[in-house]
Protein backbone atom coordinates (compact mmCIF):
# COMPACT_ATOMS: atom_id res chain seq x y z
CA UNK A 1 0.00 0.00 0.00
CA UNK A 2 1.46 3.37 -1.04
CA UNK A 3 2.19 6.12 1.44
CA UNK A 4 -0.28 8.41 -0.35
CA UNK A 5 -3.04 5.79 -0.09
CA UNK A 6 -2.29 5.31 3.61
CA UNK A 7 -2.45 9.06 4.17
CA UNK A 8 -5.81 9.32 2.39
CA UNK A 9 -7.19 6.39 4.36
CA UNK A 10 -6.08 8.08 7.58
CA UNK A 11 -7.76 11.33 6.51
CA UNK A 12 -10.89 9.40 5.52
CA UNK A 13 -11.15 7.82 8.98
CA UNK A 14 -10.33 11.10 10.71
CA UNK A 15 -12.90 13.18 8.83
CA UNK A 16 -15.88 10.99 9.72
CA UNK A 17 -14.81 10.99 13.37
CA UNK A 18 -14.53 14.79 13.20
CA UNK A 19 -18.11 15.09 11.93
CA UNK A 20 -19.35 12.79 14.70
CA UNK A 21 -17.56 14.99 17.25
CA UNK A 22 -19.02 18.20 15.80
CA UNK A 23 -15.62 19.45 14.63
CA UNK A 24 -17.05 20.87 11.43
CA UNK A 25 -14.29 23.25 10.42
CA UNK A 26 -11.74 20.48 10.77
CA UNK A 27 -13.98 18.10 8.83
CA UNK A 28 -14.49 20.59 6.01
CA UNK A 29 -10.73 21.03 5.56
CA UNK A 30 -10.23 17.25 5.51
CA UNK A 31 -12.97 16.80 2.90
CA UNK A 32 -11.21 19.47 0.82
CA UNK A 33 -8.12 17.26 0.77
CA UNK A 34 -10.05 14.11 -0.05
CA UNK A 35 -11.90 15.81 -2.91
CA UNK A 36 -8.65 17.04 -4.40
CA UNK A 37 -7.79 13.36 -4.92
CA UNK A 38 -11.33 12.08 -5.56
CA UNK A 39 -13.20 14.99 -7.20
CA UNK A 40 -16.00 12.73 -8.50
CA UNK A 41 -16.77 11.00 -5.22
CA UNK A 42 -20.46 11.74 -4.47
CA UNK A 43 -20.19 10.66 -0.84
CA UNK A 44 -17.43 13.16 -0.11
CA UNK A 45 -19.40 15.93 -1.80
CA UNK A 46 -22.49 15.02 0.21
CA UNK A 47 -20.55 14.92 3.47
CA UNK A 48 -18.78 18.22 2.88
CA UNK A 49 -22.17 19.70 1.98
CA UNK A 50 -23.54 18.33 5.24
CA UNK A 51 -20.71 19.86 7.28
CA UNK A 52 -21.18 23.18 5.49
CA UNK A 53 -24.93 23.07 6.13
CA UNK A 54 -24.33 22.90 9.87
CA UNK A 55 -21.93 25.83 9.51
CA UNK A 56 -24.71 27.71 7.67
CA UNK A 57 -22.49 28.09 4.60
CA UNK A 58 -25.41 27.90 2.19
CA UNK A 59 -23.50 28.57 -1.03
CA UNK A 60 -20.95 25.85 -0.30
CA UNK A 61 -23.56 23.38 0.89
CA UNK A 62 -25.71 23.92 -2.20
CA UNK A 63 -22.71 23.48 -4.50
CA UNK A 64 -21.67 20.19 -2.89
CA UNK A 65 -25.15 18.72 -2.65
CA UNK A 66 -25.95 19.54 -6.28
CA UNK A 67 -22.65 17.93 -7.26
CA UNK A 68 -23.50 14.85 -5.17
CA UNK A 69 -26.88 14.64 -6.94
CA UNK A 70 -25.16 14.92 -10.32
CA UNK A 71 -22.61 12.20 -9.51
CA UNK A 72 -24.96 9.74 -7.77
CA UNK A 73 -26.26 6.77 -9.72
CA UNK A 74 -29.51 6.66 -7.74
CA UNK A 75 -31.91 9.27 -6.40
CA UNK A 76 -30.96 10.40 -2.90
CA UNK A 77 -33.46 12.09 -0.58
CA UNK A 78 -30.73 13.37 1.74
CA UNK A 79 -28.83 15.20 -1.00
CA UNK A 80 -32.02 16.75 -2.38
CA UNK A 81 -33.26 17.88 1.05
CA UNK A 82 -29.92 19.38 2.02
CA UNK A 83 -29.66 21.13 -1.34
CA UNK A 84 -33.19 22.51 -0.88
CA UNK A 85 -32.31 23.76 2.63
CA UNK A 86 -29.21 25.51 1.31
CA UNK A 87 -31.07 27.00 -1.67
CA UNK A 88 -33.76 28.23 0.74
CA UNK A 89 -31.10 29.87 2.89
CA UNK A 90 -29.88 31.66 -0.26
CA UNK A 91 -33.38 32.59 -1.43
CA UNK A 92 -32.90 30.77 -4.75
CA UNK A 93 -36.57 29.93 -5.14
CA UNK A 94 -36.48 28.46 -8.64
CA UNK A 95 -33.89 25.92 -7.48
CA UNK A 96 -35.84 25.28 -4.27
CA UNK A 97 -39.01 24.52 -6.21
CA UNK A 98 -37.19 22.18 -8.60
CA UNK A 99 -35.70 20.24 -5.69
CA UNK A 100 -39.00 19.85 -3.84
CA UNK A 101 -40.64 18.71 -7.08
CA UNK A 102 -37.91 16.09 -7.49
CA UNK A 103 -38.73 14.86 -3.97
CA UNK A 104 -42.42 14.60 -4.87
CA UNK A 105 -43.44 17.30 -2.38
CA UNK A 106 -46.41 19.40 -3.46
CA UNK A 107 -45.96 23.12 -2.88
CA UNK A 108 -48.08 26.15 -3.81
CA UNK A 109 -47.52 27.38 -7.35
CA UNK A 110 -45.54 30.54 -8.00
CA UNK A 111 -42.06 31.84 -8.61
CA UNK A 112 -41.01 33.40 -5.30
CA UNK A 113 -40.92 32.31 -1.66
CA UNK A 114 -43.22 29.45 -0.72
CA UNK A 115 -46.08 30.42 1.58
CA UNK A 116 -48.14 27.34 2.31
CA UNK A 117 -49.48 25.47 5.32
CA UNK A 118 -47.43 22.42 6.24
CA UNK A 119 -48.92 22.08 9.70
CA UNK A 120 -47.81 22.85 13.24
CA UNK A 121 -44.58 21.46 14.66
CA UNK A 122 -41.97 22.40 17.26
CA UNK A 123 -38.65 24.11 16.61
CA UNK A 124 -35.62 23.92 18.89
CA UNK A 125 -34.08 27.40 18.80
CA UNK A 126 -30.29 27.67 18.95
CA UNK A 127 -29.91 23.88 19.31
CA UNK A 128 -26.16 24.31 19.80
CA UNK A 129 -26.89 26.31 22.98
CA UNK A 130 -29.87 26.39 25.34
CA UNK A 131 -32.24 24.74 22.86
CA UNK A 132 -35.49 26.44 23.87
CA UNK A 133 -38.42 24.75 22.12
CA UNK A 134 -41.44 26.64 20.81
CA UNK A 135 -44.33 25.83 18.52
CA UNK A 136 -44.23 26.95 14.92
CA UNK A 137 -46.40 26.85 11.80
CA UNK A 138 -44.51 25.51 8.82
CA UNK A 139 -44.93 27.61 5.66
CA UNK A 140 -42.83 25.27 3.55
CA UNK A 141 -40.94 22.01 4.21
CA UNK A 142 -38.06 23.79 6.00
CA UNK A 143 -39.31 27.26 7.00
CA UNK A 144 -41.76 28.15 9.75
CA UNK A 145 -43.19 31.08 11.69
CA UNK A 146 -42.80 31.03 15.50
CA UNK A 147 -46.14 30.88 17.34
CA UNK A 148 -44.95 31.26 20.96
CA UNK A 149 -43.17 34.15 22.68
CA UNK A 150 -39.57 32.93 23.09
CA UNK A 151 -37.46 34.09 26.01
CA UNK A 152 -35.42 37.20 25.17
CA UNK A 153 -32.19 35.27 25.82
CA UNK A 154 -32.95 33.16 22.73
CA UNK A 155 -32.49 36.18 20.47
CA UNK A 156 -35.79 35.30 18.81
CA UNK A 157 -39.29 36.78 18.75
CA UNK A 158 -42.88 35.80 18.18
CA UNK A 159 -43.48 35.83 14.42
CA UNK A 160 -39.87 35.21 13.36
CA UNK A 161 -39.52 33.02 10.29
CA UNK A 162 -36.82 30.41 10.84
CA UNK A 163 -35.08 27.92 8.59
CA UNK A 164 -35.05 24.47 10.19
CA UNK A 165 -33.44 21.14 9.47
CA UNK A 166 -35.27 18.47 7.51
CA UNK A 167 -34.92 15.57 9.95
CA UNK A 168 -37.03 15.50 13.11
CA UNK A 169 -35.10 14.96 16.35
CA UNK A 170 -37.97 14.26 18.71
CA UNK A 171 -41.67 14.77 19.37
CA UNK A 172 -43.92 16.91 21.53
CA UNK A 173 -47.58 16.70 22.50
CA UNK A 174 -49.45 19.77 21.20
CA UNK A 175 -52.59 19.14 23.26
CA UNK A 176 -54.14 16.81 20.69
CA UNK A 177 -51.37 14.74 19.11
CA UNK A 178 -47.65 14.20 18.87
CA UNK A 179 -45.86 16.61 16.51
CA UNK A 180 -42.30 16.59 15.24
CA UNK A 181 -39.47 18.63 16.74
CA UNK A 182 -36.97 20.17 14.30
CA UNK A 183 -33.67 21.92 14.95
CA UNK A 184 -33.47 25.54 13.86
CA UNK A 185 -30.63 26.41 11.52
CA UNK A 186 -31.07 30.16 11.10
CA UNK A 187 -33.53 33.01 11.52
CA UNK A 188 -34.29 34.19 7.99
CA UNK A 189 -36.98 36.87 8.52
CA UNK A 190 -37.01 38.80 11.83
CA UNK A 191 -40.40 39.68 13.30
CA UNK A 192 -41.66 43.23 13.78
CA UNK A 193 -42.68 42.35 17.32
CA UNK A 194 -40.56 43.00 20.40
CA UNK A 195 -40.62 40.79 23.48
CA UNK A 196 -41.79 42.40 26.74
CA UNK A 197 -41.37 40.59 30.04
CA UNK A 198 -44.32 41.44 32.27
CA UNK A 199 -44.82 40.69 35.98
CA UNK A 200 -48.40 40.83 37.27
CA UNK A 201 -50.61 39.65 40.11
CA UNK A 202 -53.78 37.84 39.09
CA UNK A 203 -55.93 36.73 42.01
CA UNK A 204 -57.61 33.99 39.98
CA UNK A 205 -57.19 32.02 36.81
CA UNK A 206 -60.14 33.95 35.40
CA UNK A 207 -58.24 37.21 35.93
CA UNK A 208 -55.24 35.84 34.07
CA UNK A 209 -57.38 34.43 31.27
CA UNK A 210 -58.93 37.87 30.78
CA UNK A 211 -55.45 39.26 30.14
CA UNK A 212 -54.39 36.45 27.82
CA UNK A 213 -57.57 36.87 25.77
CA UNK A 214 -57.39 40.68 25.64
CA UNK A 215 -56.39 42.45 22.46
CA UNK A 216 -55.13 45.91 21.67
CA UNK A 217 -53.50 47.64 18.69
CA UNK A 218 -49.87 46.58 18.35
CA UNK A 219 -50.24 43.41 20.46
CA UNK A 220 -49.29 40.15 18.81
CA UNK A 221 -49.57 37.51 21.51
CA UNK A 222 -49.47 37.18 25.30
CA UNK A 223 -48.19 34.01 26.96
CA UNK A 224 -48.18 32.94 30.60
CA UNK A 225 -44.58 31.85 31.01
CA UNK A 226 -45.31 30.76 34.59
CA UNK A 227 -47.31 27.92 33.06
CA UNK A 228 -45.74 27.31 29.66
CA UNK A 229 -42.02 27.32 30.44
CA UNK A 230 -40.68 23.96 31.55
CA UNK A 231 -37.06 22.95 32.01
CA UNK A 232 -36.46 19.53 30.50
CA UNK A 233 -33.60 17.14 30.88
CA UNK A 234 -31.84 16.39 27.59
CA UNK A 235 -33.84 13.23 26.91
CA UNK A 236 -37.11 14.99 27.67
CA UNK A 237 -36.07 17.76 25.30
CA UNK A 238 -35.69 15.26 22.48
CA UNK A 239 -38.66 13.08 23.43
CA UNK A 240 -36.39 10.08 23.99
CA UNK A 241 -37.99 7.23 26.00
CA UNK A 242 -37.02 7.14 29.68
CA UNK A 243 -38.52 7.59 33.14
CA UNK A 244 -38.12 9.99 36.05
CA UNK A 245 -38.82 9.39 39.70
CA UNK A 246 -42.15 11.14 40.30
CA UNK A 247 -42.84 13.23 43.39
CA UNK A 248 -45.48 11.80 45.68
CA UNK A 249 -47.82 14.77 45.26
CA UNK A 250 -47.58 14.96 41.44
CA UNK A 251 -51.25 14.16 40.88
CA UNK A 252 -52.50 16.60 43.49
CA UNK A 253 -53.87 19.92 42.27
CA UNK A 254 -51.41 22.73 42.72
CA UNK A 255 -52.62 25.89 44.47
CA UNK A 256 -53.05 28.96 42.29
CA UNK A 257 -50.01 31.24 42.23
CA UNK A 258 -51.09 34.90 41.89
CA UNK A 259 -47.64 36.12 40.81
CA UNK A 260 -47.41 35.49 37.08
CA UNK A 261 -44.57 36.02 34.62
CA UNK A 262 -45.73 36.80 31.10
CA UNK A 263 -44.11 37.22 27.72
CA UNK A 264 -45.96 39.68 25.52
CA UNK A 265 -45.14 40.20 21.85
CA UNK A 266 -45.90 43.79 20.92
CA UNK A 267 -44.82 46.47 18.50
CA UNK A 268 -44.23 49.11 21.17
CA UNK A 269 -44.01 49.72 24.91
CA UNK A 270 -47.09 51.94 24.67
CA UNK A 271 -49.13 49.05 23.28
CA UNK A 272 -48.22 46.92 26.31
CA UNK A 273 -48.95 49.75 28.74
CA UNK A 274 -52.39 50.28 27.20
CA UNK A 275 -53.21 46.57 27.31
CA UNK A 276 -52.22 46.24 30.98
CA UNK A 277 -53.82 49.50 32.08
CA UNK A 278 -57.16 48.35 30.71
CA UNK A 279 -56.72 44.91 32.28
CA UNK A 280 -55.89 46.29 35.75
CA UNK A 281 -58.89 48.62 35.59
CA UNK A 282 -61.21 45.70 34.95
CA UNK A 283 -60.98 44.15 38.43
CA UNK A 284 -59.62 45.21 41.86
CA UNK A 285 -57.63 41.98 42.30
CA UNK A 286 -55.33 42.70 39.35
CA UNK A 287 -51.93 44.36 39.70
CA UNK A 288 -49.09 45.27 37.38
CA UNK A 289 -45.64 44.99 38.97
CA UNK A 290 -43.28 45.71 36.07
CA UNK A 291 -42.76 45.80 32.32
CA UNK A 292 -39.24 44.96 31.18
CA UNK A 293 -37.62 44.48 27.81
CA UNK A 294 -34.16 43.45 26.66
CA UNK A 295 -32.55 42.62 23.36
CA UNK A 296 -30.20 39.63 23.22
CA UNK A 297 -28.09 38.26 20.39
CA UNK A 298 -28.49 34.65 19.36
CA UNK A 299 -25.85 32.39 20.95
CA UNK A 300 -22.83 31.85 18.74
CA UNK A 301 -22.38 28.37 17.35
CA UNK A 302 -19.05 26.77 18.17
CA UNK A 303 -17.49 23.50 17.06
CA UNK A 304 -17.18 20.56 19.43
CA UNK A 305 -20.75 19.34 19.81
CA UNK A 306 -22.88 17.34 17.38
CA UNK A 307 -25.99 19.33 18.29
CA UNK A 308 -27.97 18.11 15.28
CA UNK A 309 -28.25 14.58 16.66
CA UNK A 310 -30.83 13.38 19.14
CA UNK A 311 -29.54 11.23 22.05
CA UNK A 312 -30.69 8.02 20.35
CA UNK A 313 -28.77 8.98 17.21
CA UNK A 314 -25.54 9.83 18.97
CA UNK A 315 -23.92 6.61 17.81
CA UNK A 316 -25.15 6.96 14.22
CA UNK A 317 -23.52 8.92 11.41
CA UNK A 318 -25.91 11.10 9.45
CA UNK A 319 -23.52 10.58 6.56
CA UNK A 320 -25.78 7.65 5.80
CA UNK A 321 -24.12 6.29 2.62
CA UNK A 322 -20.68 4.82 3.13
CA UNK A 323 -18.09 4.90 0.38
CA UNK A 324 -17.88 1.38 -1.02
CA UNK A 325 -14.72 2.25 -3.00
CA UNK A 326 -12.56 3.17 -0.03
Amino acid sequence: MSTEHEDLERIHNHVYAAVDAGQLSDATRAFDVLLQHHPDNPFYHYMRGLALKYQMDWAGSLRDNLRAIELSEEFGQAQHWNAAIAATGLGQWATVRELWAACGIAIPEGDGPIDGDFGVAVVRLNPWSTGETVFMRRIDPVRARILNVPLPESGHRFGDIVLHDGAATGARFDGEREVHVFNELERVVPSDFQTFVVFVRAESREDLDALLRASAPGIGYAEDWSHSIRHYCLRCSYGAPHTHAQPADQDQAQPWQPERNLGIAAQSHLSVEKLLKDWVAGHPGRQLDAIETRECATPVREDGHAWWLSPDEADEDEAAPSDEDE
